[in-house]
């Protein structure tokens, strides 16, 4: 007697190689981003120009926005080949502690990168020109 095993699609297989090797880059961006944060808060003990906050802040921004997309990768990677074409092979995959895990670091990332953007970017206020007089 035959069992009948669905495969996965090409696309699944390829983009799951291509999310274990981005997920492989996670440790050295989050070293990154945490390095990124270390400049934004010396910056702002500093009392430094507005200039020099927003330009900090949007590194910092960058450097979690890459940590993020590594993350991303890793945790879809987790979850398995087949989790690209089934959403309840998904939901399994979260309910498994490395997937929990994972799960738990991409949503501290993406708040983390909304708090910045939010209050750690200094605004610039543009010049105002005659012709807009």
């Amino acid at each position: 007697m035959a069992f009948f095993r669905p495969s996965v699609s090409r696309e699944a297989e390829v983009r799951y190689h291509a999310d274990q090797e981005v997920g492989k880059g996670f440790p050295e961006l989050l070293e990154k981003a945490r390095a990124a944060e270390v400049e934004l808060r010396r910056v702002q003990a500093a009392a430094a120009s507005p200039e020099e906050l927003r330009a900090a802040g949007r590194a910092f921004d960058k450097a979690l926005t890459d940590a993020l997309r590594a993350a991303e990768a890793g945790q879809r990677a987790t979850f398995g080949v087949k989790s690209y074409e089934d959403r309840i092979r998904r939901r399994k995959g979260r309910a498994t502690p490395k997937g929990a895990e994972w799960t738990a670091e991409v949503d501290r990332l993406r708040t983390l990168r909304e708090q910045n953007r939010l209050t750690g970017i200094a605004r610039v206020p543009r010049p105002v020109t005659a012709a807009a007089r």
